[in-house]
């Protein structure tokens, strides 16, 4: 059946605003005041769809795709239109819970609404299902397939008498890697493109692992996904096996073996998340077109694009790879945003037990809304509307802290935060500042001589548990965001209610004293280690955490998750070739968490947690030395972190000076 769908005067009246508005007038929109505002006549286009047309692939694989044509009085235009495509493997007929509202959080818009939103407006809506999933036919192979199926869409489209051989693509995480996978082949006709949280510049670094430790998400997606694989829909057996599965218990009885884990029941999906995981080393495999983008920079089309994430994302880093790996070729018109958001919450205030009030979201701050972000956008460099986007500044990041350290009615900390414009990134302001650790748990601009090393013992049965960070998919496992780094029966893993991470005896954590001013710090992070184990190999994490000191909400303060990073000691000199420590050595390592952005405030302390442990966000190192995914015994390791002047671990800040 057609769907037709005619704005409302409200709705006509803010798309009048957005044709001629840019950045600031947004913002002064979000206050309420419209300023340079003019009116035009204004008739939008209804929408008729054609649902389930079967498009060929290279190989005779047919893939379902919606597509979704201006009308006016129920009949298609009879005339060539820009086009906007979107693939996904969730379901082109399914509610989107990342396409919310500031104003209305909880009612979720499908994509037939999406899409009658910019047909509305001029445009032709592509939405298609990935290989493999729900009415697309062939085998589902993840992430791998997308850029040849990708670039025989595009193809496919410009060979319709109704694209006008411009295409725009949008989508938020899958489908975000799918624009990215579709550039990556070079696909025709792409002129703007908007990723939102995805992308996979390097999913060696960010994704699918990180600093050679294998990110468990990718077991617990599969775990949600594998029962909605067309087969796998038919089998009554499945469903009732993942309906029943106890995860929890899974995940304390690791390691598993193909065959033995808990995707069993659906074999495809075992074998991706088994390979991944099995492929340690940064070879062949994680060069491939869909997984790594910076591989494949140049084939990328000339095409508007913006690249956006969240602090709490996992996919900051990617947002920022490939923005900067576009600007070094010239390519673009390039926009880079992140929020202080979880996975696809733009339009929320809060991540996890943390508030970053009003400012905090795109909608009011940065657009009136995220339809009409991508509308401003698409508009601009699809259609030559000069609509004030070109003169917005080219980077707009979140710079979280500032609130008043209360706790808010809905029972988060108000953290607080504002944002920060700029033309480029890194932010050409940022100054270098170096933290020593040392032996008395301080963090130091002045590296002490006495300095001594301490150590600690990791068990792989008792880990330290993932208590908030860069995680998504992970329900019912783990939970991404900002908390109190405190032991909860929330977070999968605690052992101890209550009980500060900071206090555990496998965590060495270094504080500075009270700040005497505010400090920002905007940018990438490094910390760089001098460490030994009497293991073959181990992990060593880093954690940077704003403390707040005791209030009258927080009477014992509140340790604030800002960015965590990991790096498994195999490949401290070479992701291409790992090799084995020798108990007792000592080796220089580098962590590089993701980027971030915090305002440091008066009063409060910065503090590095460091352990080898970060679970179940990463897997676990058995500390044996054997294969990746292919462990069949552990051991517990005695680590240590060493801060002598010849050996001076230390963390690397970037800092915004004052006045900038």
């Amino acid at each position: 059946m057609p769907i037709h769908r005619v704005l409302t005067d409200k709705e006509l009246s803010r798309r009048e605003f957005v044709r001629t508005s840019g950045l600031l007038g947004l913002m002064v929109y979000g206050g309420g005041v419209l300023v340079g505002c003019k009116q035009e006549s204004y008739t939008p286009f209804e929408t008729i769809i054609e649902n389930d047309i079967m498009v060929d692939m290279r190989d005779g694989v047919r893939l379902a795709t919606d597509v979704y044509f201006p009308a006016k009085s129920n009949k298609r235009i009879g005339k060539a239109f820009p086009v906007i495509l979107e693939r996904t493997p969730y379901g082109k007929h399914l509610p989107v819970v990342s396409e919310v509202t500031a104003a209305d959080t909880t009612t979720y818009k499908d994509r037939a609404e999406v899409a009658a939103f910019f047909v509305s407006e001029g445009y032709i809506v592509v939405y298609q299902d990935c290989r493999g999933r729900y009415n697309s036919e062939g085998e589902y192979v993840k992430y791998l397939s997308d850029p040849n199926d990708g670039f025989d869409t595009c193809e496919w489209i410009l060979k319709q008498p109704w694209c006008n051989g411009k295409i725009g693509t949008m989508g938020l995480s899958y489908a975000a890697h799918n624009q990215a996978s579709l550039a990556s082949a070079g696909a025709p006709g792409v002129v703007a493109m908007w990723l939102d949280s995805g992308g996979f510049s390097n999913s060696y670094q960010g994704g699918i692992r990180q600093g050679g430790a294998f990110e468990l998400k990718q077991v617990t997606w599969a775990i949600r996904n594998g029962p909605k694989d067309p087969e796998a829909l038919k089998d009554p057996v499945v469903q009732e096996t993942f309906k029943n599965m106890d995860v929890k218990g899974w995940f304390k009885k690791m390691p598993w073996q193909p065959g033995n884990s808990p995707l069993t029941a659906v074999p495809e999906y075992e074998d991706y998340v088994f390979e991944q995981w099995r492929h340690g080393d940064f070879d062949d495999y994680w060069k491939q077109p869909g997984i790594y983008a910076q591989g494949y920079y140049d084939k990328f089309p000339n095409a508007a694009q913006v690249h956006m994430s969240g602090w709490y994302d996992p996919y900051p880093e990617t947002a920022i790879d490939n923005y900067l790996g576009m600007k070094k070729l010239g390519k673009g018109p390039l926009k880079l945003i992140i929020g202080p958001w979880m996975h696809g919450r733009r339009s929320f205030t809060y991540a996890g037990d943390v508030d970053f009030g009003p400012q905090a979201t795109l909608d009011t701050n940065l657009s009136p809304d995220y339809l009409t972000a991508r509308l401003r956008w698409f508009d601009q460099w699809m259609k030559g509307n000069n609509n004030g986007t070109k003169e917005e500044p080219e980077v707009a990041v979140f710079v979280m802290g500032g609130g008043s350290g209360r706790k808010n009615a809905e029972g988060r900390l108000d953290h607080g935060g504002k944002w920060r414009f700029a033309k480029q990134w890194p932010i050409p302001e940022a100054q270098e500042l170096k933290l020593y650790l040392n032996s008395r748990g301080g963090l130091e601009s002045d590296l002490a001589a006495d300095n001594r090393p301490l150590s600690f013992t990791y068990d792989p049965d008792h880990p330290v548990p993932s208590v908030g960070g860069n995680i998504t998919s992970g329900a019912p496992i783990m939970e991404g965001g900002a908390f109190d780094q405190v032991e909860s029966e929330r977070f999968f893993g605690s052992e101890s209610e209550g009980r500060k991470l900071s206090d555990r005896s496998d965590v060495l954590s270094f504080q500075t004293e009270s700040l005497e001013r505010d400090i920002e710090v905007t940018g990438h992070i490094l910390a760089n280690l001098w460490v030994s184990s009497n293991c073959v190999d181990t992990d060593f994490t880093m954690k940077l955490v704003d403390v707040y000191p005791p209030s009258e909400d927080y009477p014992n303060g509140f340790a604030m998750n800002i960015t965590d990073g990991i790096l498994r000691c195999r490949y401290r000199d070479s992701w291409e070739r790992p090799t084995l420590m020798t108990p007792g050595e000592v080796y220089p390592i580098t962590i590089e968490p993701f980027p971030s952005s915090n305002l440091f405030k008066k009063g409060h302390s910065v503090r590095l947690d460091i352990s080898s442990s970060n679970f179940p966000h990463f897997d676990l190192n058995f500390n044996t030395g054997e294969p990746e995914g292919m462990a069949t015994t552990k051991k517990v390791a005695a680590n240590t972190v060493y801060m002598t002047p010849e050996q001076p671990s230390h963390i690397v800040l970037p800092v915004i000076p004052f006045g900038d």
